[in-house]
């Protein structure tokens, strides 16, 4: 699949292999997870998604770590089974190495590093090698940020950035530049700021409303708001009904400059795309 860039919005639905998503829609907890996850991976597809993110590894706020070995057993069957059901790309959510080489040896095509490159050191070369685009995020999580609560869920607070724009995109600056170092290519690469991701609600909704400012890197963006904590503190909403709080913020992040934008609601998000690029690009 060819992607143009700047010529309308495309759209990466999210495969959670895990038993403890933030959003519950994890297909871990499914009696047969291969068929519930190729079930999903259909109806994305269905609904106009161009991309299928699978991942093993929950990222919401205050989540324990998984082992490789367990990540990739999650992870393995899933995108086999769903590689010869649909002929999408398939983009491997993970920060380790290991199983970004043997997802991509069994069908995945993109690699997204929640970690920016900067867990792994052998994460850079391993992309370059496979020639893939990768997707390289901005992180600034640490477990003492993180407050709970059981309605809503986890959210970062305390977190301090002296310039949020500038710092967000000194920091995916050079790990562009660790990319590069190794011997990827410019093209292969997409920036996302981590929305979410060591970030308090205010500085989120800065960082949307502002996302244009991260053009001047030069690369294609993605926009990952779906259902996510800033989401539901601004409206006191649970993950189950942020679905109007997604569009609003994904209408917003497109009108700002979003190449892609990743989400669970695929169906109504291609739409809200689809309608915010009649506005703003007039396709």
């Amino acid at each position: 699949m060819i992607f143009n860039w700047g010529e309308r919005t495309y759209v990466m639905g999210i495969l959670n292999v895990t038993p403890d998503s933030f959003s519950g829609d994890g297909v871990l907890v499914q009696p047969d997870v291969l068929s519930a996850a190729v079930a999903q991976a259909r109806a994305f597809a269905a609904a106009g998604a161009d991309i299928i993110d699978i991942g093993g590894e929950s990222t919401r706020p205050g989540s324990e770590p998984l082992s490789a070995q367990d990540e990739l057993a999650r992870v393995l069957p899933v995108i086999r089974a769903v590689r010869e059901a649909i002929d999408l790309p398939i983009s491997i959510d993970t920060y380790r190495a290991e199983t970004a080489q043997q997802a991509l040896a069994a069908g995945a095509n993109w690699v997204n590093d929640v970690w920016g490159l900067q867990m792994d050191p052998d994460m850079p070369a391993l992309v370059a090698r496979a020639g893939c685009p990768v997707v390289i995020m901005h992180n600034n999580s640490r477990p003492k940020n993180v407050a709970q609560e059981n309605r809503l869920g986890g959210r970062y607070v305390g977190v301090v950035y002296r310039d949020l724009i500038g710092q967000v995109s000194a920091e995916l600056q050079a790990s562009v530049e660790l990319a590069l170092a190794a011997g990827v290519k410019k093209g292969q690469i997409i920036l996302d700021p981590g929305i979410g991701f060591g970030k308090t609600v205010e500085q989120n909704l800065q960082l949307v409303n502002r996302l244009d400012k991260l053009k001047a890197l030069g690369y294609p963006i993605l926009l990952g708001t779906s259902r996510k904590s800033f989401i539901g503190y601004t409206l006191n909403l649970p993950p189950e009904e942020r679905l109007e709080g997604t569009a609003a913020t994904t209408s917003i992040g497109i009108d700002r400059g979003a190449d892609i934008i990743r989400v669970h609601d695929v169906q109504a998000m291609v739409r809200v795309a689809r309608m915010t690029d009649k506005l703003v690009r007039g396709r």
